[in-house]
């Protein structure tokens, strides 16, 4: 007996919180769970905070989908603001000769059109406000004019009252985005232009007419008493609203299943056209037509409460788990809170992927591919059970791929500004559409990714600074300050445990001469040959520094004075062995001085540094001139 064939869907939104989105998501969603069809939501939250920046990391994620795994897609498109983005969207699956589905856009003839009858319901929507109650000076609250719905919705609008022989006043049209805020802010608008106040406020959706109802309540107005509102999309905040928003009813969650229906339809050779499907308009409160009839009060008010329980509940969990996240430190910490607060949101898997190189990148967004090489994925919590991956090709997405059909995962990006980091996936749960948080969760992840990723910078920072406090650069010994600070605690254990000790003073010869006839670069060269002589020289447990021009010292622990004897004879091999490696006109040469002790409580660690130096000059006083011409300094 053969399988069938898992199909694979990739879709493409933004803005998952608005009820339009999770309306049409949900059909999707429904039609793959009983089709045995995975669908994978690519989805951002661009458009949202106006920032330019911050959209250009949420749009990375549609750069991650690998077209050539997908069967088909889905293109929400007219939830996209940024042209750009779309246009890259469109060329890509244009590119790969999937079937594609778009709502409400006849621009794009290589793709599948499914239609809502935008045009016609909002003209009748604009001629009941004039025919039924005498609506003549009409303010409009437009969407955006990259949008073909908001640019149907609007001619609908100039049609009807230019058939009506009304003026459209184009200072009486505001252009948003289809967000909520833009209701509040083209109220606020209106409101400081002191024009008189219209007749009706028409909405191209219900997010925008809600708030413009509550700013007009706000300034003392009354809807529909003083003026009357409208929306479109007939939304569960509108019609449970009071007063309830006379609106357009579209059927969206059928609009999300044909959608899958197509694509299916194409891949078995069936061409099913372009789809119209009709809207229709509900004339209620807000317009003043008669009382709320879309159910029982008692039933309204057990979902407000169980929405607001669960809000509440959710905002209670987010809290905790960014005040959880404040305190981490390390990428691992950041794991395992995220992967003990993966079971709250109720799904089957959590995935946490990011860019190979997320720590230390500090690229801008590449539009010709984000994700390109390799990913990991510290990450993968399936129903309780964690695993990671070190690595593996961006072209997966998943890290872990489903063996089975009927899956909803939504892939979500995790970026700090434009700058990329990677992203989550989500798989099997309703939290990205049921909850106004998910926003909120997903830039928490990302500013504690990013935090991590400072702290990161800012800890090898700092190292650099210490090693630069304590190690002389030229010859890469302890400097003055480093000795010190390496060797005190030492030597005051050493006098407290009677242990001996053993310092010795290091001075170069003829530096000065060096410098004088070949460079003060050929004398930076021969301490560095000096320093390895040095180190060389020195036992794992020994401390040597350069503390001065051309001084170094070697402290050690626990030494005899055959220890000594053995310094000074591997000192002096070392030097004639590197003599003759370099082969230098001149002659690299040392003096070196060693005092052994058990120091007491009344040494100090610069009296024997001084004492070993003495020594040290001892030596050089009866060293005879190395060269001719050159006197031992």
């Amino acid at each position: 007996m053969s399988t069938a064939k898992i199909y694979e869907i990739a879709v493409f939104v933004a803005g998952l919180d608005e009820e339009y989105q999770s309306n049409i998501i949900t059909g999707i969603n429904d039609f793959a769970i009983h089709n045995n069809v995975n669908i994978s939501h690519f989805s951002a939250f661009g458009g949202m905070l106006d920032s330019k920046r911050f959209d250009i990391g949420e749009y990375s994620i549609y750069e991650l989908a690998d077209m050539n795994r997908f069967d088909g897609a889905i293109l929400m498109t007219n939830t996209i603001n940024d042209t750009e983005v779309k246009k890259r969207i469109i060329d890509r699956i244009t590119e790969s000769g999937i079937p594609a589905v778009v709502f409400d856009c006849d621009e794009y003839q290589q793709l599948y059109n499914i239609s809502i009858n935008n045009i016609g319901a909002m003209e009748e929507m604009v001629r009941h406000v004039i025919k039924v109650h005498g609506a003549k000076t009409i303010n409009y609250i437009s969407g955006p004019m990259s949008n073909p719905e908001a640019r149907d919705r609007l001619q609908a609008f100039r049609t009807v009252m230019e058939e009506n022989n009304l003026d459209v006043n184009e200072d009486r049209i505001y252009y948003g985005d289809f967000r909520s805020f833009d209701g509040r802010n083209a109220i606020e608008k209106f409101m400081r232009s002191g024009m008189r106040l219209p007749d009706a406020f028409i909405c191209a959706n219900d997010a925008m007419a809600l708030t413009a109802v509550s700013t007009l309540e706000k300034h003392g107005l009354k809807v529909p008493d003083d003026v009357i509102v409208t929306g479109f999309d007939y939304t569960y905040s509108a019609r449970n609203y009071c007063p309830s928003l006379t609106s357009v009813k579209r059927p969206l969650e059928e609009a999300g299943a044909l959608a899958c229906q197509t694509i299916l339809n194409v891949i078995e050779g069936n061409d099913p056209g372009n789809l119209v499907l009709d809207a229709s308009c509900v004339f209620s409160e807000s317009c003043g037509c008669g009382e709320n009839t879309t159910g029982s009060f008692s039933e309204y008010r057990k979902k407000t409460h169980n929405r607001i329980e669960r809000t509440n509940d959710n905002i209670h969990k987010l809290n905790i788990l960014a005040a959880t996240l404040a305190e981490t430190e390390t990428l691992d910490e950041t794991v395992r809170a995220i992967g003990n607060f993966a079971s709250e949101l109720e799904c089957q898997r959590f995935t946490l992927c990011l860019t190979n190189d997320w720590q230390d990148t500090f690229k801008l967004y590449d539009h010709n591919g984000v994700f390109s090489g390799s990913m990991t994925a510290p990450l993968i919590w399936d129903n309780g059970k964690v695993s990671s991956r070190s690595h593996f090709p961006a072209s997966y997405m998943d890290p872990s791929p489903l063996q089975t059909g009927g899956n909803v995962s939504y892939y979500m990006p995790i970026h700090f500004r434009e700058r990329v980091l990677g992203y989550f996936i989500m798989t099997n749960s309703d939290f990205p559409i049921s909850s106004l948080l998910c926003h909120t969760f997903s830039m928490d992840l990302s500013n504690s990714i990013e935090n991590i990723r400072k702290l990161t910078h800012i800890n090898k920072a700092m190292d650099e600074l210490n090693r630069l406090y304590v190690i002389d650069p030229l010859s890469n010994l302890y400097n003055r300050n480093g000795f010190i600070k390496t060797v005190d605690d030492k030597f005051k254990d050493c006098v407290k445990e009677r242990r001996s000790i053993m310092l010795s003073f290091i001075d170069m010869d003829g530096l000065k001469y060096i410098n004088d006839n070949y460079g003060h670069k050929e004398g930076d060269f021969a301490i560095q040959r000096l320093a390895g002589v040095i180190r060389d020289c020195s036992h794992d447990g020994s401390v040597c520094a350069r503390f001065g021009g051309d001084e170094f010292v070697i402290f050690d622990c626990d030494v005899t004075e055959a220890d000594a004897d053995d310094l000074k004879h591997r000192f002096d091999v070392n030097i004639e062995n590197i003599n003759r490696i370099i082969s230098k006109p001149y002659t690299l040469s040392a003096s070196l001085g060693s005092i052994i002790c058990t120091p007491g409580e009344e040494d100090t660690l610069y009296s024997l540094i001084t004492k070993a130096d003495e020594l040290m000059y001892e030596v050089k006083r009866k060293k005879k001139n190395s060269r001719t011409g050159r006197e031992v300094k």
